[in-house]
């Protein structure tokens, strides 16, 4: 039987190279094509988590096979709680972003190929246990996502693409550099991030902070963390909204997930070392800053793209946090941004597809015109803002709870920050959607039942799980836990537990 891992991860190539075969006759088939490949993902995710063992730390589903034997490179793939809710997120919104492209109207055969070529390098990111081909996965992201934005994007299309290409090279490249110091520093030498983790004791604490940092480097201009965030809204406001959801969804998880996968368990030292100033300073500085910029936008995309920044803080401040309650929050919060942010960007992109702008002051009165869209909005903004009943409050109090035992006025600067959320939220629904109906948006038809697809199983996950968490954090728990002790039994931990 092939291993479950194998067929989330390249099921969606054979889909591509379905859609690139199909005769241009048939190019209206790609898209429903492309569905087909992405909802056996969606399957084998959900049988996964039916079958995943939350009792122990091991990695699950494992495949090992040598793939280059004279270096050391395996094909190793296996999940653990760092990774399965990753999983089922990047298999959820792979497969709403399918129907959120619907409206793409030319060149459909590449758009599609490209969009199931990225659901393969996303997925694989997050299963690969071998950093060459953990590394091989995420510049296999690189490529499509660039031309996604750069071919079926908008006006400023090619210079949104081309920032974003750069910044993540850039990443790439101090990645690469990382990576092969690690492998050449190992004895024996080898890619398996299991042994580079078990081996973590023979690196010394200077090699680990150079390490780290650039590594560090690499996975924060991803996440986006201040100052590598400039390219994201760029990318966000010229990207077809499928793939701002895609953008904000998973790809920003990647980095954070990075930081965890490969960071804490193989530098346990430079981590508790450096982790209050590159994860808890920066963190807060994000969510602080990221709010502020997000009320001063005009662009209602621009806006969840730095309300986006803001939130991605939460998880770094987690991260730092060392404790149980805070690094549960921040991984979390990981799969609630991408499921509440998923929403807000496919919201946006009804209204752009109808009123063909995203000026806000241009807007005003739209509830009254589409009722079950402003509700809709309504529940996707107090899911942002935290509000009780709703995923993220669970997640942001895990991470303030965790925070506060470490690090507590960072803490009540980013609790203090919740404000903003909500000034920001409230200010843009108000002008969008309260006030007189305008004529010039009379005739705006409410949300079609393919809009209504996309957006109500994101609403009845975050409703879910707003009010029994534990389905997700039962998955979490054991693997986070363990990864805190590595890294609190490193020396160098005990600036960790400075306040």
């Amino acid at each position: 039987m092939t291993n479950p891992l194998t067929l989330i991860t390249f099921i969606p190539v054979v889909g591509m190279l379905i859609v690139l075969a199909l005769p241009r006759a048939l190019t209206r088939y790609a898209k429903w094509v492309a569905a087909a490949f992405t909802l056996p993902q969606v399957l084998i995710a959900f049988w996964l988590y039916q079958n995943f063992n939350t009792e122990t730390t091991a990695m699950q589903f494992v495949v090992k096979a040598a793939w280059i034997p004279s270096y050391n490179i395996n094909y190793f793939m296996g999940i653990d709680g760092i990774s399965i809710s990753m999983v089922l997120l990047t298999a959820l919104i792979c497969f709403i972003s399918v129907f959120a492209s619907f409206g793409i109207d030319r060149g459909e055969k590449g758009y599609y190929a490209l969009l199931l070529l990225l659901d393969t390098g996303m997925m694989g990111v997050f299963v690969a246990l071998d950093f060459f081909l953990f590394y091989i996965f995420w510049e296999v992201m690189l490529l499509p996502m660039y031309f996604l934005i750069g071919i079926w994007g908008g006006p400023r299309r090619e210079y949104a693409a081309i920032k974003f290409f750069l910044y993540t090279l850039l990443g790439s490249v101090l990645i690469l550099l990382a990576m092969l110091a690690l492998y050449y520093y190992s004895e024996p030498v080898t890619f398996d991030m299991t042994e580079l983790a078990a081996n973590s004791g023979k690196y010394s604490l200077g090699f680990q902070r150079v390490v780290w940092l650039a590594l560090f480097i690499g996975f924060a201009i991803k996440i986006p963390a201040f100052p590598f965030h400039t390219w994201l809204p760029d990318a966000h406001v010229e990207a077809p909204t499928a793939i701002s959801v895609i953008l904000a969804g998973v790809l920003l998880k990647m980095g954070t997930y990075g930081i965890l996968r490969v960071n804490y368990p193989i530098l346990p030292g430079a981590t508790a070392e450096l982790a209050w100033l590159l994860l808890a300073a920066l963190g807060t500085l994000n969510i602080v800053y990221g709010a502020m910029c997000a009320m001063a936008q005009t662009d209602y995309k621009k806006l969840i793209a730095y309300s986006s920044i803001s939130h991605m803080g939460y998880v770094m401040l987690g991260m730092s946090t060392f404790t149980a309650a805070g690094i549960n929050g921040a991984v979390l919060q990981m799969f609630n941004h991408g499921t509440i942010t998923a929403m807000l960007f496919i919201l946006v992109g009804v209204i752009y597809d109808r009123a063909h702008h995203r000026d806000i002051d241009g807007f005003g009165g739209l509830a009254s015109q589409m009722p079950f869209y402003a509700g809709m909005t309504g529940l996707a903004f107090f899911a942002a803002m935290a509000l009780p009943g709703m995923s993220a409050f669970i997640s942001e109090v895990l991470v303030l709870i965790g925070a506060w035992q470490r690090y507590p006025v960072l803490t009540v600067l980013g609790a203090g920050t919740a404000i903003l959320t909500a000034g920001y939220m409230l200010w843009t629904y108000q002008r969008v959607y309260l006030g007189p109906s305008q004529e010039k948006y009379a005739r705006f038809p409410d949300l079609t039942l393919r809009e209504a697809f996309t957006l109500v199983p994101l609403a009845v996950i975050v409703l879910i799980l707003g009010v029994y968490p534990h389905a997700v954090l039962k998955l979490l728990n054991a693997s986070l836990v363990h990864l805190n002790q590595i890294v609190l039994s490193a020396p160098g931990a005990a600036l960790a537990a400075l306040n």
